[in-house]
């Protein structure tokens, strides 16, 4: 398409041009991020961007996210047609609250909340689960001190017990909030939060245990039903009434579908609250989270502000204000086109392709799988030999396949095991699972016929030591060691985490 159009460069006068590409837009100044003085077409707007994010990478073949990344094109168009509605208005938009309200009590209902015949469920829609994270937390540490204050206790140490595989999230709720942090660390082998040691680490001060349903290490599921036990017999011998909080962002979705008799919601005493993403096995596109509480005690009531200006008496519980309500009309309709056969059908198919992926890898010779069977449709996976290359080689060389399968190093104190990990979503069919794993020993083959990197850093640090002392040789502790050392240097900066 050619335009014509008057354009100004800030060097030069206006004159009269016609271009076939939109790049001829593009005057110097743009590279400064400055506003520029003028205006161009719309289409050349549109292509000069739309240029620029073709380099981006392919939503499905981002292996790395749990977010979804497909929704069906009724669901799209319901998307853009309400992408102009300011959800906080509520008074100018009832219908979109009223959805909202349907969306928190079906979900409490699948959590299996103890809502009486004439009650609704307690909880709200957030941006993502990192909000609703935010909000549980603010939740549980003003009881906390509500309590500790009526007592005539000190209520300035707060801490919250999680596992060291916690999403980053909760260590922002921590530093904004000013809360301690109390962390499990991890063994080899066990890459989840121990409830006995969590357990043990709880005091006085704790306003809740946080367990994880999904982790996003692995995708394994913490032992809710455990932890609940272990902390009931602990709260009947001290007096305290710790609560627990299930972080089911990725997991929410999942196991009330492919797991129906696993305990780990509020059927379990002392789970108050949790929190989902509609954004990920909830199959809505990002972003959108939610969280609900056990009952209205359990969110207390000076954390609920009410407005008027906007038409009526509005609660509102968020960390924000304004939000679009597309996410909240979409999820919605995911409920209701859908259904618990749907998503039910959905999440068996995820499981049946993340089978056939594992198979795959098991197959190469070259892996050992991390994950376990029972958890998020994943597959998290290590090298058996890593003394010539690393699983970050691996990732790098799937990027040119299209593939974006991040690596990383555990927590502490495994640091020293680094995995690749594929999370399965609805759209990742069995025919992509084969053709990853073809790409996936395409790339182990060629790291195989190149240099080590590893052993050109050890040859150099031979080479260093003999110069030196003339000590050349290494045992085999000192040759892991520096191994190590070595990975976390690549990892550094590399945590993983997504809400």
């Amino acid at each position: 398409m050619v335009i014509s159009t008057t354009v100004k460069h800030p060097d030069e006068h206006s004159e009269s041009i016609d271009c076939t590409f939109a790049s001829r837009y593009v005057r110097e100044p743009v590279p400064k991020f400055k506003l520029s003085e003028s205006s161009i077409p719309k289409d050349a707007a549109y292509q000069i961007i739309n240029d620029e994010l073709m380099l981006d990478g392919k939503p499905r073949l981002n292996l790395a996210s749990f977010v979804t990344t497909w929704m069906e094109p009724e669901c799209d168009k319901l998307i853009m047609d309400s992408l102009n509605k300011n959800y906080v208005d509520m008074d100018e938009y009832p219908v979109t609250t009223e959805l909202q309200n349907r969306c928190v009590n079906i979900i409490a209902h699948l959590f299996h909340a103890p809502i009486g015949a004439e009650e609704t469920a307690v909880g709200v829609g957030t941006v993502g689960s990192s909000e609703a994270i935010m909000l549980a937390g603010l939740a549980f540490k003003r009881k906390w001190q509500t309590k500790r204050k009526s007592e005539g206790k000190p209520y300035d140490k707060p801490n919250i017990v999680t596992g060291a595989n916690v999403q980053v999230c909760w260590e922002k709720f921590a530093r904004y909030f000013e809360v301690e942090l109390k962390e499990v660390k991890l063994t080899e082998g066990y890459y989840v939060m121990d409830p006995l040691k969590a357990v043990e680490m709880v005091d006085e001060n704790t306003i809740c245990v946080a367990a994880i349903l999904g982790s996003t290490l692995t995708g394994e599921f913490e032992d809710v039903k455990l932890l609940n036990e272990l902390l009931t017999i602990k709260n009947k011998e001290t007096g305290w009434d710790t609560p627990i909080h299930v972080d089911a962002a990725s997991g929410g979705f999942v196991a009330p579908f492919l797991y129906p008799d696993l305990l780990w919601d509020f059927r379990l005493p002392l789970v108050k609250s949790i929190n989902v993403s509609g954004h990920k096995y909830g199959l809505v596109y990002p972003g959108i989270g939610w969280v609900v509480w056990r009952n209205q005690d359990d969110l207390p009531a000076d954390l609920v502000f009410h407005i008027n200006y906007l038409g009526s008496d509005q609660p509102t519980f968020t960390l924000n204000f304004s939000k679009g309500s597309s996410q909240i009309i979409a999820q919605y309709y995911q409920f209701i086109r859908l259904g618990f056969e749907g998503y039910k059908n959905v999440m068996i198919n995820c499981l049946a392709n993340t089978r056939i992926l594992k198979e795959g890898i098991e197959k190469t010779g070259k892996f050992k799988i991390v994950s376990k069977d029972v958890g998020v449709p994943l597959v998290a996976f290590s090298l058996k030999d890593s003394s010539r290359h690393t699983v970050f080689e691996i990732a790098d060389h799937l990027r040119k396949y299209g593939w974006i399968v991040p690596a990383y190093t555990m927590p502490a104190d495994a640091q020293h095991i680094a995995v690749l990990r594929v999370v399965i979503r609805e759209d990742f069919s069995r025919s992509l699972a084969e053709r990853l794993v073809s790409d996936i020993c395409k790339v182990v083959t060629l790291l195989e016929t190149l240099p080590s990197t590893i052993a050109s850093k050890d040859a150099h640090v031979a080479v260093i030591a003999s110069e030196t002392s003339h000590e050349v040789k290494k045992d085999i502790t000192e040759t892991q060691a520096e191994i190590a050392r070595y990975w976390k240097k690549i990892a550094k900066g590399k945590r993983v985490g997504t809400c």
